[in-house]
């Protein structure tokens, strides 16, 4: 930041937490959360789910939020004030989100495209076959699409912390959540009965969701659940990619650290399991146990609009709602990332925020391009080590989250666990006088626990 110029922060803890929940909030929530609840046994799922958040999700999220509140740096300055000779993890976890940016724009502009066709009552159309395909495929109108999300990003975090961020989570996050319970308790309620006579409800999909299903269960399967569980739960807080350490310097040493990271895990554990209750019964009541297999944008972008065209009428306002949520859940990502990167280059470089928020923008801009061209002129499959074959986007998508996030995170656990100790973190949660609670289960957590399990999924996503 320019000499001179105070740092900004959240008025209140308020503020932090929503912001941080809406970060947390996003795309993988809604799209890789009811997929794998499903997948995984249901119940099963939910459990492990949830006893990894008061550990494992406990023990990554304080660490960023104190590290960033300790340093008052961003995440490319933090580590190497932490220890001079670390300085590099802060150039590996800003690269993370330099990475995740373009492409998460180019995600956002989909969204936007799918709101308008529903805005405009032409989600019939939405529903049809090769819409998606055809969409992407397009030179023009996808590039469109991801300037205007991404404008609407940079204007927010261009307005700065308070008048930008912190405002529009403290607007947005409240809408969300008003729009995640309407759209589940509708699709409790639906039901269906297709051309074979066979009737299914949203109960009968809720239970699908929440029972577990211990039917052929191994030692192989329950590691398999307890991975995907931990994954899911490792992009789903967003940590491991700066973001959590550059608000966390925005918080004020007064604040309670450790009431604020429950209630953003509460919130982000609200908000997943209801992302579930709103997609399984509403898939499973229209397409059966054979349409719960999508994933992805294939769930979000072809699935999801064949359920609301089978219902009628009412099926273009639900789904109006739907992909409102789902653009909330985006932009409050999408602004966190980017402030990630911007914090860096004000406290790396001296730039004022306008400056910083413009680089990135134009950086934003020029990857996001070979993005949207990566699905017809720039087209192009590679193999990834894990068997998938992929283009641009599934390359940026597999070095950031399964590579770049893995090393930082693991990084991150050595770094405090063992060099500058967990005493550290622990000081700056109890400085407010407040006890930090889960203090020996953090310790063994950040030493042992949590990297053996962070090199565990690493080696998984290479494959091995």
């Amino acid at each position: 930041m320019e000499k001179g110029v105070k740092r900004n922060s959240f008025s209140g803890s308020i503020g932090f937490v929503l912001a941080a929940a809406g970060s947390a909030v996003g795309l993988g929530n809604i799209w890789r959360f009811p997929y794998l609840a499903a997948k995984d046994g249901g119940g099963m799922f939910l459990v492990i789910y949830i006893i990894l958040a008061l550990t494992f999700g406990f023990t990554l999220l304080i660490t960023e939020v104190a590290i960033g509140r300790r340093t008052k740096q961003s995440p490319l300055m933090a580590y190497g004030k932490l220890n001079k000779k670390w300085k590099g993890l802060g150039v590996i976890t800003c690269l993370v989100p330099v990475i995740i940016m373009p492409y998460y724009c180019a995600i956002g502009g989909w969204v936007v495209k799918y709101l308008l066709a529903y805005l405009t009552g032409n989600g019939a159309n939405a529903a049809q076959d090769g819409y998606f395909n055809s969409f992407i495929s397009e030179q023009t109108e996808p590039i469109i699409m991801m300037l205007i999300f991404l404008c609407a990003v940079a204007f927010v975090v261009f307005r700065g912390v308070n008048k930008g961020i912190e405002l529009f989570s403290k607007i947005l996050m409240p809408i969300l959540l008003i729009f995640v319970v309407i759209i589940s308790i509708f699709s409790l309620t639906i039901s269906h009965t297709d051309d074979s006579g066979v009737t299914r409800t949203g109960m009968q999909g809720l239970g699908i969701y929440i029972i577990p299903d211990f039917n052929g269960m191994t030692f192989q399967r329950f590691l398999t659940i307890l991975l995907d569980a931990m994954g899911q739960l490792f992009f789903s807080l967003s940590v491991a990619m700066g973001i959590m350490i550059a608000y966390g310097s925005y918080v004020h040493d007064d604040a309670n650290l450790k009431s604020s990271i429950n209630q953003i895990e509460i919130f982000d554990t609200v908000v997943a399991f209801l992302a579930g209750i709103m997609i399984i019964p509403a898939v499973y009541t229209f397409a059966g146990t054979e349409g719960m297999g999508a994933s992805g944008p294939g769930l979000m972008f072809v699935t999801m609009p064949k359920v609301f065209n089978a219902m009628g009428s009412i099926g273009n306002v639900i789904g109006c709602l739907f992909f409102a949520m789902v653009l909330f859940a985006a932009l409050t990502s999408a602004i966190s990332i980017m402030e990630a990167i911007v914090s860096s280059f004000m406290d790396k470089f001296h730039l004022s925020r306008s400056k910083a928020t413009a680089i990135e923008t134009v950086i934003s801009i020029a990857a996001g391009l070979v993005v949207c061209l990566g699905y017809n002129a720039l087209y192009f499959e590679l193999p990834l080590p894990n068997g998938t074959m992929a283009q641009v986007l599934d390359i940026m998508d597999y070095v950031s989250n399964n590579i770049l996030m893995s090393l930082v995170a693991i990084g991150t656990c050595i770094l405090i666990g063992w060099i500058v100790k967990p005493k550290l973190i622990v000081d700056e949660v109890e400085k407010t006088g407040c006890k930090m609670g889960r203090k020996r289960l953090y310790t063994v957590m950040i030493k042992f626990i949590a990297p053996i399990l962070l090199a565990v999924l690493f080696l998984k996503s290479l494959g091995l």
